[in-house]
């Protein structure tokens, strides 16, 4: 089912059950990497070089194209730890408004009006990320979502150690955290709804009764159509990145002919 033949989701609330609805957030609720936009407040801040803001620049384009990738995720995950080793927690909650005025206008409108119709059906909304945690909840208390969950760092002293604090929130950690979370809320995950762009959250996506693939890489969106779950596309760099590619060529073929006319004559 594509995005234009999506039912709507109002009055869909089933009074047997405790439903719920889960979303990833880059290139799900947001058109790029959070991750982007944490590194670019970090550079106006001080905290990050230029030479890595460029890295993660292209870090960006690559994920916006192609999606992520275990090698891509493993890395940012220990650069991150590292660059917040030893940093004060109030020093990293300061970078939070900039890090918002740069996600927010990349909020695709759509899944914002898909959570809050699940909101309205009576389903809590979650955020469900491989990004902080205290992203996780900023970004959820903005957009009045039920609530946040993300990878946690451990604190000492009001400071960031540089370790992992429980387990990562990806590929089957994402699932273990919406395990966890239905058990504690009494939540029938048969009856919740998933919505991620990428195969590594299939494990997510499995869990619950209506996964939905937003944007979805190639493994994904092979999966999806085989499994016949819902399809919905918001990202369109890839597709103007093909036809400005498509419009260069033909200008590049149209001057090689004009060149050739230009010898014969």
């Amino acid at each position: 089912m594509t995005s234009s033949e999506r039912p709507s989701l109002r009055g869909r609330k089933d009074e047997t059950t405790k439903s719920a609805a889960f979303f990833d957030l880059d290139r799900t609720l947001i058109a790029g990497s959070s991750a982007f936009e944490f590194g670019r407040a970090s550079y106006e801040a001080g905290l990050l070089s230029r030479r890595q803001l460029a890295r993660d620049a292209l870090a960006n384009l690559r994920f916006r194209l192609r999606g992520s990738t275990d090698e891509a995720t493993e890395a940012l995950r220990e650069r991150i730890y590292t660059s917040i080793a030893g940093r004060r927690v109030v020093e990293l909650q300061r970078l939070m408004p900039r890090v918002l005025a740069g996600i927010l206008p990349r909020l695709y409108p759509r899944m914002l009006d898909i959570a809050y119709e699940h909101q309205d059906a009576g389903r809590p909304v979650y955020i469900v990320t491989a990004a902080s945690q205290e992203m996780a909840e900023l970004l959820a208390h903005v957009l009045v979502f039920d609530g946040g969950i993300g990878a946690r760092s451990e604190i000492e002293d009001g400071r960031y150690t540089g370790r992992p604090e429980g387990p990562f929130t990806y590929r089957e950690g994402k699932a273990q955290a919406i395990r966890a979370l239905a058990e504690r809320e009494g939540l029938d995950l048969a009856a919740s709804y998933a919505y991620s762009d990428s195969e590594s959250d299939l494990p997510m996506l499995r869990a619950v009764g209506h996964p939905v693939a937003v944007n979805p890489d190639a493994e994904l969106l092979r999966v999806a159509r085989r499994e016949g779950w819902e399809i919905l596309r918001f990202e369109r760099l890839g597709r103007r990145m093909k036809t400005a590619a498509a419009v260069a060529a033909m200008a590049a073929v149209g001057g090689v002919g004009r060149e050739v006319a230009a010898r014969r004559r």
